[in-house]
Formats: C-alpha cells, sequence, structure tokens
C-alpha cells in the first residue's frame, strides 16, 4: 500500500523554492566582501566598508574614548563617484584637503588611511608601518596585475600594480581575475623604503579612495612626483602617461573595476518599519523568554524549599508514630 503521494503538490514546490532563493541570497550577503572599522573600544559599534557600496551618509568623529592614535578626526561620508584621485599623491579627497602640501592631520572620506612613502613624503609617515596593526583593511600589500593577449592586446612586458591594504584589495583581486581576466596572483607585503621595491612613488599612475589606493606600472616615470605646491592636484604637473598605458584597454579595465568594486565606507544602516518592528519583535521575544524561563525556576525553588519546610514538619511526627507501632508490637511479642 503506498503511502506517499505519487505527486508532490505545487504548494510544497513553491515552498521550497522560496526556501531555496532565501538560502542563496543570505549565503550572498554573508559572503559579501567587507570590512568593519572599529574606532573605540567603548561599544562594539563600527562601520563597515563594502565593496561595490554606493557610500555617503554623515561623516563622524573618532571618540576619544579609547587613545586612538587619530582621535577627534572624521571619517567616512565620501561617495563612490568621488573615489577618483590622479596622479598627484594627497588626490582624490572629497573634503578635508586644506594644506594641498601634506596629507598629515587630514581626515578619512572613505574610511581608510592614505599609503605612506620613503623620506617622509609629504608627512605621510603619520599612517606608516608602526600603524599596521590597526590601520584599516591591514598592512599595505601590494600585488602585479598582468594578463595574456587571449584577451586583451597588450603590449610585451604589460604589467600593472594595485598598492592598498591588504582586505581591500584580496577581494579585488576576485574582481580583476572575472572582468580583466588577471593572471591570478597573492599579494606580498608593500615597503616602498625598501631599494628593491618594485614600485616608487615615480610609477603611480592614479590615486583612488583619497591616496589611499593607487595603480602603478614600472613604465611610467612621473619626474614631478615628489615636487609640491599649494596648486589642486588636477593643477599640478605630471608627467604624460605614454600612448601605450593612456591607451591600453587592459590598463582602461583595471581602472574601471577599481573605481566601481574598491571598498568605501558605507552610510550607517537605516532600518526600514518592517526592520524595526522585526527588532522590538526579537527584543519582547527575548525578554519574554528569559522572564518566564526565570519565573519557572523561581518557581521550582520555592516549591523545593516548600516541600522540605513541610518534611521538617511533618518528619518528626511520622517518625514518632513509628516508634510507637514499634514499641507496641515489641510489647506484644514479649507478652508472657
Amino acid at each position: 500500500m503506498d503511502i506517499l503521494p505519487k505527486t508532490v503538490p505545487f504548494n510544497v514546490l513553491l515552498l521550497c523554492f522560496l526556501a531555496s532563493v532565501s538560502i542563496a541570497s543570505a549565503e550572498y550577503a554573508f559572503n559579501k566582501p567587507q570590512i568593519r572599522v572599529t574606532t573605540t573600544f567603548a561599544d562594539f559599534d563600527a562601520r563597515v566598508m563594502d565593496q561595490w557600496g554606493k557610500g555617503g551618509g554623515k561623516f563622524v568623529k573618532i571618540s576619544n574614548d579609547s587613545q586612538h592614535p587619530f582621535q577627534e578626526r572624521t571619517f567616512g561620508g565620501a561617495k563612490r563617484q568621488e573615489i577618483r584621485g590622479s596622479t598627484v599623491f594627497g588626490s582624490g579627497y572629497p573634503y578635508g584637503a586644506n594644506d594641498l602640501t601634506t596629507v598629515a592631520r587630514r581626515p578619512f572620506p572613505f574610511g581608510t588611511w592614505p599609503l605612506w612613502w620613503d623620506r617622509d613624503f609629504m608627512g605621510s609617515s603619520e599612517y606608516g608601518p608602526h600603524l599596521d596593526a590597526i590601520r584599516p583593511g591591514g598592512l599595505l600589500v601590494s600585488v602585479p596585475l598582468r594578463t595574456t593577449t587571449k584577451h586583451f592586446n597588450v603590449t610585451e612586458g604589460e604589467v600593472y600594480y594595485a598598492i592598498g591594504d591588504r582586505e581591500s584589495l584580496l577581494p579585488l583581486m576576485i574582481s580583476y581575475v572575472t572582468w580583466c581576466h588577471i593572471v591570478p596572483a597573492w599579494p606580498s607585503k608593500f615597503d616602498p623604503a625598501l631599494s628593491t621595491s618594485a614600485i616608487k612613488l615615480e610609477n603611480v599612475i592614479q590615486y583612488f579612495r583619497a591616496s589611499s589606493f593607487a595603480l602603478a606600472t614600472p613604465a611610467y616615470n612621473n619626474t614631478f612626483a615628489r615636487q609640491t605646491t599649494t596648486a589642486p592636484s588636477s593643477d599640478e604637473p605630471s608627467t604624460p602617461l605614454p600612448e601605450s598605458i593612456q591607451c591600453s584597454p587592459f590598463r582602461l579595465c583595471i581602472d574601471n573595476v577599481t573605481f566601481n568594486a574598491l571598498a568605501i565606507m558605507n552610510q550607517p544602516p537605516v532600518m526600514t518599519p518592517l526592520q524595526t518592528f522585526l527588532y522590538v519583535l526579537r527584543r519582547v521575544w527575548f525578554f519574554m523568554f528569559f522572564g518566564l524561563f526565570y519565573l519557572f525556576a523561581l518557581t521550582l525553588l520555592v516549591l523545593i524549599e516548600l516541600r522540605l519546610y513541610v518534611w521538617e514538619l511533618v518528619y518528626p511526627a511520622r517518625m514518632a508514630r513509628a516508634r510507637a507501632v514499634r514499641e507496641r508490637e515489641f510489647a506484644y511479642e514479649n507478652y508472657p
């Protein structure tokens, strides 16, 4: 006798489909690359840097309750369309670049700190390796970006380097590989003070995200890179990019992916009415559950104490009656 239906009801199939979609969506949400930026130990609040995020929102100040090295500086608030700088170090700031000769004491519009260069160029040693342990996104790394002629008409030896914090660059490599067919490579620690470094300040062709991320190539040498002026970065002189770099489809692909996918700080989350209702409902359920549990435990303890109290009252009388019965039985057995 068959006890299972030979066909599955449509509503069951629909429920299974919706469940699979929900699980897939949840997995995507949980796997989306994000960087938490913690600036205080007074609470668990932290802003989030999100790959492909739009940014925006109000900027906030780093509080002075946890001895942060950059306390009272503002961070966040910048938007995705403001991410691009120029070939000039210190470019790409949507706000806070009041002194164009230094990057010291500047805010962090996208949530990250600027790169640092050797010889304390433009005061950048303020963000040097001595603070790698707390740099948003981790220590600075670089990775070579190469492709093959199968996908792009690249010139011989055409290679670019991406420079930035580790947690921004690792997920960005996935986008590079997906969209620009980059030959996969793992990043290595970036130290511009080393004489053996493959990339120098003069090799940078584009800064992004308030000079916290850069694209560079050894094929470019900007002889004006170490000149600092008070002119806006767009007006500062720089060596023009060679035509082979300027018109390279491979470089343009890397540039566009960086512009659109590089992680930036999002605005603080704003809960919708439904999310607010569910949040309150969870809180109410939480307190009701533990309230009922506490009431049950308290009632159980009271009952145990009451039982012990009653036992203490009844036990002596029961023992006395049992003793009297035994004495009568003993007297009957000893009767002549």
